[in-house]
């Protein structure tokens, strides 16, 4: 413990109560923020410097399930031999996949960060409690477009071709993006709720394997059963799935984009409030 926490001011009050005295993140001003978000993602990335072994699922996840499912469904799905076809059905799913399992992690490093207590440094300094979050929100959303260039990079050695241009490519991958850092505040709020690490992780995989098996990444809906396909209608994964799939291949994108962004922001709205309370309280 440091000397400003077992000192007494001159008032005569404990130090820690002047400690807890932190300006409100309300009157930092929106420069000082951006200057916080910055030094806080520097040392987040820094992190990631020294622990490479934290990049492994973002370097080796993209490239396992690319193979698995093109060469496992593929043929299933689209005949023996069609592989090819399925690439540019079940890449652009997988974007949206991505997003998903990325944002799983940052529910556990938040929760382990509270665990080694990380987090109480910043108890004492003069900064928005949100600029914390938000700054691991920043860092995961560039290891997701890691895992991302990695995907396609691997979907055009087995043959993705991009049927409309560069420009609908990017704007897929910033669809993706958008949605998966509105996901990343819903495992946020998981991850300051719970326990332990191993608890948001096994609430997420309860949230994560219905809606990305229930959802057209891997599969056109036309072959599920009709009481599945109404829940894929409704799966936000779905949605972005074929978004991405209508931008790449050039198919008819429909309500499928607007529908994404609107889940992205009505996720965003209920869970970044609350993840930033929580956040407050245990700080």
């Amino acid at each position: 413990m440091s000397t400003a926490t077992t000192t007494k001011p001159a008032g005569g009050a404990p130090a820690r109560a002047a400690a807890a005295a932190v300006p409100g993140e309300g009157r930092i001003g929106l420069r000082a923020n951006l200057r916080h978000i910055g030094a806080l993602v520097r040392r987040n990335a820094l992190q990631i410097k020294q622990d490479p072994e934290s990049m492994f699922d973002v370097l080796f996840m993209p490239i396992i399930f690319t193979l698995l499912f093109v060469f496992v469904f593929g043929g299933a799905i689209s005949g023996k031999g069609n592989q090819g076809e399925y690439v540019n059905y079940v890449v652009p799913g997988l974007m949206a996949m991505m997003g998903m399992n990325i944002a799983m992690g940052v529910g556990t490093g938040v929760n382990d960060d509270f665990k080694k207590g990380v987090m109480d440094r910043f108890r004492s300094m003069p900064i928005a409690r949100s600029s914390v979050l938000i700054a691991k929100i920043v860092v995961e959303l560039g290891r997701m477009m890691v895992a991302i260039a990695i995907l396609l990079s691997v979907g055009f050695i087995l043959g993705l071709s991009i049927k409309t241009s560069v420009l609908d490519l990017f704007l897929a991958i910033g669809l993706s993006a958008v949605f998966g850092a509105s996901l990343m505040w819903i495992f946020i709020l998981l991850g300051l709720t719970l326990q332990t690490a191993q608890a948001v992780q096994g609430m997420a995989m309860l949230v994560l394997m219905p809606l990305q098996f229930g959802s057209s990444i891997f599969a056109p809906p036309s072959t599920m059963p009709g009481w599945l396909q109404s829940f894929t209608d409704y799966n936000p994964l779905s949605n972005l799935a074929d978004a991405a799939r209508a931008l790449i291949n050039g198919a008819p994108v429909g309500n499928s984009v607007w529908m994404t962004l609107a889940w992205s922001v009505a996720i965003t709205a209920v869970t970044m409030p609350l993840a930033v309370r929580k956040f407050r309280q245990k700080t």
